[in-house]
């Protein structure tokens, strides 16, 4: 890189450079390039010429950055015609941790060269100035709660009831302090799972919505789903669409503990202490595949039977202690990791703290799908 010049500018040279240089003995062509990030429908050469252009330097999309992470990642990328993305559950623990440096260095020249953005671009896809994935060491990147292709991801939340706001301060819309985030039904959740989201994917636009202010739109984005059936109903929707062997029960009362069942008719139920009532633990459930609403789309679903339920399933992949060995469960366990399913156990202390599922253990694991005989 040369000093003085503009990011759009760099960002074009590195770009010419990985198709240049990125693997010695090769140079791949803009035609290959093409091909591979544009899929069934290839983009046309010119348009990676003029992302490479350092006289006028075009700002590619922040997914298609994602997508020249994976492209370059791994040299089998140009190992048959077509060039191909490979699939996540395709790359190795090296190929990974190169995609996502990559991903990373090309995003920051990305966020500083906002000046040349691809005519046409959308504005909600301008990066926010957000801090940067951290180095390779920092196991905060990649991993199930990053999106390869940046669009957009909404955090869908049920409500709160008005029953439990009306006894809570600053709910009222009219009150001079009106706080909206008190009407959140797992707020604790919510807050823990948008705080990792955005530090994961620096480049795409992750909204918080409650359920009931969801538009068209919305429902094609990324989905993660927080919180259970009985206060989110585009959970209910969602799952009634998957036709997953594990479901939430709806609790007819709040004094119902409710469960969660499988199609055979096995139930699981959250352990409570008889003497005082308080909540032993708790049953939760974690499911990360297709949308249904959009297949190019995934779905998350983090839901517990109780408020400390749905946490802890949050928690299980973005909790600094465990979420590697989890992640690193989920790629040895299912054959596709894009789509899987764990319920689990999740156990809070005397002082009411959730602590945090390890699926590497088998007693914190309470069913799994596919089976080992499906995968």
């Amino acid at each position: 890189m040369q000093s003085g010049e503009s990011s759009g500018v760099r960002l074009a040279r590195r770009l010419r450079e990985l198709r240049a240089a990125h693997w010695p003995g090769l140079k791949v062509t803009q035609r290959q390039v093409a091909e591979a990030l544009g899929g069934e429908s290839p983009l046309s050469m010119s348009l990676i010429s003029a992302w490479e252009s350092v006289r006028d330097p075009q700002l590619p999309p922040a997914h298609r950055l994602a997508a020249y992470a994976t492209f370059f990642a791994s040299r089998r990328s140009v190992g048959a015609e077509p060039a191909r993305l490979l699939g996540e559950n395709e790359l190795t623990e090296d190929e990974r941790r190169m995609r996502d440096e990559l991903h990373t260095e090309l995003l920051s020249l990305r966020l500083f060269g906002a000046e040349h953005r691809e005519a046409g671009e959308p504005a909600s896809f301008e990066p926010l100035p957000l801090p940067l994935v951290g180095p390779t060491t920092d196991t905060i990147g990649g991993g199930t709660w990053f999106f390869p292709d940046q669009r957009p991801i909404i955090i869908v939340s049920g409500s709160l009831p008005r029953r439990f706001r009306e006894r809570m301060p600053y709910t009222d819309a009219k009150d001079p302090d009106y706080v909206r985030a008190y009407s959140l039904a797992d707020l604790d959740a919510v807050l823990e799972v948008h705080g990792h989201i955005r530090a994961v994917n620096p480049a795409a636009e992750v909204r918080i919505r409650r359920s009931e202010e969801m538009i068209e739109d919305d429902f094609t984005s990324h989905l993660v789903l927080i919180g259970g059936v009985d206060w989110n109903p585009v959970n209910r929707d969602i799952t009634r669409r998957l036709a997953l062997p594990i479901s939430q029960q709806m609790r007819s009362s709040d004094d119902d503990f409710g469960c969660f069942s499988h199609r055979d008719g096995e139930t699981f139920q959250p352990v409570v202490d008889e003497g005082n009532g308080s909540l032993l633990e708790d049953v939760a459930h974690f499911f990360r595949g297709k949308s249904p609403y959009n297949a190019r789309r995934t779905v998350t679903l983090c839901n517990g039977m109780f408020g400390r339920g749905t946490y802890g399933a949050v928690r299980a992949l973005t909790d600094a202690k465990f979420r590697d060995r989890n992640e690193t469960y989920i790629r040895q366990r299912f054959q596709d990791p894009s789509t899987f399913s764990i319920l689990m156990r999740v156990r809070i202390n005397p002082n009411g703290a959730v602590v945090t599922p390890d699926w590497t253990q088998d007693e914190a694991r309470l069913h799994e799908w596919p089976a080992v005989s499906e995968a």
